[in-house]
């Protein structure tokens, strides 16, 4: 017998999917401040003439990216509430998912927006830095007035491109039940019988969003090319 699509209860859902849906957005814009603030802070570090910066850095990056996602989430939706607790006082019955949900996402993202940063701050020739130099500017002066605007321009493909992953991956804070998109479409489908109807209405709605925001990538990479 043939499955019958019935679509009558995406109506009545999509309040509570535009809540999910601001729960993964929140997920991302903060994801992506605070790792793009910590991956800069990394991709200098990794870039410094000492060489226990340079250590620490390539070893946080290294592990952070050769461990699953899914993983850290779930170590930190452990440890967070643990380390609040502990050092907040706070009420061992406090919600906390959201915010080990945004440490686990911010930290996890950091290695990855380190290496676009890094590879972004050694595509700016090394004759800006000598320029600067010789004008008298310092080397943090060089850095923020001069090396990172133009890396910052290189580098605005790849950090929007990070960004639309990053936006794919907050599906995974399943693991801490936290309500997301997917999360809330996967909880309304289950409770009304209705589970293919409200993934495959899930799924139309980050394709047009991440297609969207990748044509939007393609027209600033041509913009960039005839600059």
């Amino acid at each position: 017998m043939a499955y019958e699509f019935d679509w009558s209860s995406i109506p009545n859902a999509l309040p509570f999917l535009a809540q999910g849906l601001v729960v993964s957005l929140e997920i991302t814009a903060t994801a992506l401040v605070f790792g793009m603030a910590w991956g800069t802070v990394l991709a200098m570090m990794r870039l410094s003439s000492s060489a226990p910066l340079r250590w620490f850095a390539a070893g946080y990056v290294n592990l952070f990216r050769a461990v699953p996602l899914v993983m850290v989430l779930l170590w930190f939706f452990l440890l967070v509430p643990q380390l609040l607790t502990s050092f907040f006082r706070l009420d061992p019955g406090t919600d906390v998912r959201m915010t080990s949900a945004l440490v686990g996402f911010a930290l996890f993202e950091s290695a990855y927006y380190s290496e676009i940063i890094r590879a972004g701050i050694q595509s700016v020739s090394k004759g800006q830095m000598a320029a600067a130099s010789a004008l008298g500017l310092s080397y943090g002066q060089t850095m923020r007035l001069v090396i990172l605007p133009q890396a910052l321009r290189n580098m605005v493909p790849l950090l929007l491109t990070q960004a639309i992953v990053l936006f794919q991956d907050t599906s995974l804070v399943y693991v801490s039940s936290l309500a997301d998109f997917f999360g809330t479409a996967y909880k309304v489908g289950d409770r009304d019988g209705r589970l293919v109807e409200l993934l495959l209405f899930a799924g139309a709605v980050y394709f047009v969003l991440c297609f969207s925001l990748s044509r939007l990538v393609q027209y600033l990479q041509r913009r960039m090319a005839h600059a």
